[in-house]
Formats: structure tokens, C-alpha cells, sequence
């Protein structure tokens, strides 16, 4: 067991994210950015932007073949302990920040079918951040070691601190060129796998599939730069940044994978039904009231819904798992969308990482029954998704967690910027409306229109 010591210092006032991006973390070669000042879905607005640095710095990056990482990151999460600090109470306190690509579903029952050109997964042991409480109005400066060492970096952050950038958003070329015409699976095949989804609905091999593609568009110049036009084009409640070395993953994700609280209760926010939204106020109240009484969107979120009962119960307490929220529409610049809440109390035996494992990858992106349909999956999609499909947030030492499905997310290299969308598909899909939501999907993940 390893003993950690917090250094905190704290500022009377929330920095403003992009700032203490550029003035603190621009020239690191690991930062992240989980950024939660965009949105008014979460009882509090809490953004955490840091790096690893020190002696006991650690990127962990991992592949399905190189072991199991679930059981690595439990081991290490469970050597490292301490009390964090009261300020930090209900806010992140360290841990490891990335992510788990769609891949280690060779870990949870699925196989490996397709092999990804981006880690599996990439976790960063965050010894140095920048915790921002918007609602709050303050922000806390922190270094975690087991030393106690720090003390430069925090005054670093504070010189920071005292610098503003003042911040201008330029339109990506990649957001102006016409997506359609960079599917890695053009229309025609796209509907054909469609129909073959159908056909398997049809024969009773799965209840839903949801089907995926990939755009594969130009390098950006500048990760960073296009995330800021992200998130100002396409806010969302899990926009989030992350780079390490030349790969860059820039979310604009509404869906919440996993959260688990410090009274171990496991919740997810599936969604499934997506509109777009209308300039027309009377035309946008019609599309979201369509929305909500779709039969077939409602059976998609309902079959959804069933499979994460299934997947949170066998980690949670007998009786506890519970369905507060049943498809209710939420709306976002681009887009509406049917959410529901499913909550379990994990039991004592199951630690924060057993009940992720138990429920990857998110069922949202699988269709069910999970296990065959990944396997459909497997069979009509090309390539790998990737980071794409997976779950990406923090995973602190407290046992808390919480974590996005990675969907309206960029993925950059020096080479390309990979982009995933697809839908569900059910009985009475109609393969034409099918292809014009992934598009539209695609679409908000540049910002585009």
C-alpha cells in the first residue's frame, strides 16, 4: 500500500478552462480536459484539466492482447490510499483519467475480430491537476504524490492563473467538407448491412443492432484548436479533450456510460433516439414530441434499458436497481434525444472497476442480446471502432467514477481524424432514416451543419 499526500491550493474564483489549458498545459506532452462547464444536466458543473508529471508520473497504455487492464487498473487504484482532502469532497480527488476502447470487449465476452490503430486503452495517472467548480465560483490547484512533492508545479498553476487568453474559434477545414463522401462504408453498403441486420432481426438472432461507420477525414493541424471549435459548435455535458503523445481524442458526448458515487451507487444514462433540432420553435417543440411518442424509438431505448438492468444487477444489491428516469427527452444545440436513468447499489464484493467491467461495452452501442450481437457487429463492420463505442472519463481513488460513452467524438493522429456514427436497428427500421441519423450524427461531432 502507498500512502498519498494532497497539496492543494485554493483561488476564489472558477479559471476559465481554455485558459489554464494554453498558459498551463499546451506544452505538456500528456493533458486532459474533462470539460463540464457546458451543460445543465448534471446537479453541478465541475471541469478537471491536468497532466502527470514528478516522480511517480504514469501513462498507462494498453491493448486487449497485452492482458487484462480491468484487473491491472483495480490492482493499482486499491495499492494507492489516503483521505483525500475536505475540499475535495464530491469533486475528483486523483486517479487515472482516459479511456477504454470498444476493443477490450474481447475482455467482457466479445472477440477480437478487428484490430484498432489506437491503444486499446490509455490511462493517465493525473498527479496534477486543476479541479474548476463553475457553480461554486472556485478552483483548486493540486498536486498528489506520495511525498508531498509538487509544490513548483502548484506555483506554476497559480502564475497561470493570473494570465488570460482571449479566445477566438476559426471553423475547421474538416468541418466544411462533405462528410458523406469520406464513409469508410459508402450508402449502398451501409443500407446493405442494414438489410442484413434486419434479416438477423427477422430470424430471432438479436432484438436490436446497433450498427456503426467511420468517416475518415484530413489531419488537423491542431487538436486543440479544433476541440475548441467543437465544443463551442456542439456543447455538450461530456465534452472532454485528451492527448497523449501524437493522439488526441476530442468528445462532444451527451451520454453518461457510468457514474459510481461515494455511496457506491452505479448509474447509467443510456440514449436511444436522436432528432435534429429545428430554427423553428414550433417545428423543434413537433420534433421533440415526436420523438418522445415513436413507437420505434421507444422501443429501441426500452430493449436498451433492459439489457443494463441486466448488466448493473449482477454487481448490484438484490432490489436496488431502479429505472428513476424512463425516456425523457433532452435537447442539445444539434439534437434531441430519449434518455433514461437505471441506478443499483453495487454490492460489497465488487469494486468501481468490476461494475465497468460488468456493464462494457455500453450496451447503448451494442444492441442486445450483447454478447451475440457484437458478434453481427463484428461481421459487418470493416474495421475497428476504436476508442470509438468505449468510455472515457476518471476513475479516482475514493471509488468514484464517471465516465461517457464515447460517441460525437473526434479521434486524431498525425495521419487522419476518425470519426464514428451509427444507430440502432430494430424490426421496423426504415433503412433510408437509418443512414440520414448516422450522417447527422457524424455531422455534430465536427460542428458541422
Amino acid at each position: 500500500m502507498s500512502a498519498l499526500r494532497w497539496s492543494v491550493r485554493t483561488l476564489d474564483r472558477a479559471l476559465d478552462g481554455e485558459t489554464v489549458y494554453r498558459e498551463l498545459l499546451a506544452g505538456e506532452p500528456v493533458a486532459y480536459w474533462l470539460d463540464g462547464s457546458l451543460t445543465d444536466r448534471l446537479p453541478r458543473r465541475v471541469s478537471v484539466l491536468g497532466t502527470t508529471l514528478g516522480a511517480g508520473a504514469e501513462v498507462l497504455v494498453r491493448d486487449a492482447a497485452d492482458g487484462d487492464v480491468f484487473e491491472e487498473l483495480d490492482k493499482l487504484l486499491a495499492e494507492r490510499t489516503g483521505e483525500p482532502p475536505p475540499e475535495l469532497d464530491g469533486l475528483f480527488c486523483g486517479g487515472y483519467v482516459g479511456y477504454f476502447g470498444y476493443e477490450l470487449k474481447a475482455l467482457t465476452g466479445g472477440t477480437a475480430a478487428h484490430q484498432a490503430t489506437t491503444p486499446d486503452a490509455l490511462w493517465i495517472w493525473a498527479n496534477r491537476f486543476v479541479v474548476i467548480d463553475h457553480d461554486r465560483d472556485v478552483t483548486y490547484l493540486v498536486a498528489l504524490d506520495l511525498t508531498g512533492a509538487g509544490e513548483d508545479w502548484l506555483d506554476r498553476a497559480e502564475r497561470s492563473a493570473a494570465d488570460w487568453w482571449m479566445p477566438g474559434v476559426d471553423v475547421p477545414a474538416i468541418a466544411r467538407l462533405d462528410l458523406e463522401a469520406h464513409l469508410e462504408q459508402d450508402r449502398p453498403t451501409y443500407l446493405a448491412g442494414i438489410e442484413r441486420c434486419l434479416a438477423e432481426l427477422a430470424a430471432g438472432e438479436t432484438y436490436e443492432v446497433n450498427l456503426t461507420n467511420r468517416v475518415r477525414l484530413p489531419a488537423v493541424p491542431d487538436p486543440f484548436e479544433f476541440f475548441c471549435w467543437q465544443r463551442s459548435a456542439n456543447p455538450a455535458p461530456y465534452a472532454a479533450f485528451l492527448r497523449s503523445g501524437d493522439l488526441a481524442v476530442a468528445s462532444s458526448s451527451p451520454e453518461r456510460f457510468l457514474t459510481v458515487d461515494a455511496d457506491r451507487w452505479a448509474e447509467c444514462r443510456p440514449i436511444k433516439g436522436t432528432a435534429p433540432r429545428d430554427l423553428d420553435p414550433d417545428q423543434d417543440q413537433l420534433a421533440a414530441k415526436s420523438l418522445a411518442e415513436d413507437d420505434k424509438t421507444r422501443a429501441e431505448n426500452l430493449m436498451i434499458v433492459d439489457l443494463i438492468r441486466n448488466d448493473l444487477g449482477r454487481v448490484s444489491e438484490p432490489g436496488t436497481v431502479q429505472v428513476p428516469q424512463l425516456m425523457q427527452v433532452e435537447s442539445y444545440r444539434t439534437v434531441h434525444q430519449l434518455v433514461t436513468t437505471v441506478r443499483g447499489r453495487l454490492r460489497a464484493d465488487v469494486t468501481t472497476i468490476g461494475a465497468v467491467r460488468a456493464c462494457f461495452p455500453p450496451g447503448s452501442m451494442t444492441g442486445a442480446p450483447k454478447i451475440r450481437t457484437m458478434r453481427i457487429i463484428d461481421e459487418l463492420e470493416s474495421s475497428a471502432r476504436g476508442v470509438y463505442s468505449g468510455a472515457l472519463g476518471y476513475l479516482a481513488v475514493d471509488g468514484r467514477a464517471d465516465l461517457s460513452v464515447v460517441i460525437r467524438t473526434a479521434v486524431l493522429t498525425p495521419d487522419a481524424t476518425v470519426i464514428g456514427a451509427g444507430g440502432a436497428i430494430v424490426l421496423d427500421s426504415e433503412p433510408d432514416a437509418e443512414y440520414e441519423e448516422m450522417l447527422l450524427k457524424a455531422t455534430a461531432a465536427v460542428g458541422g451543419k
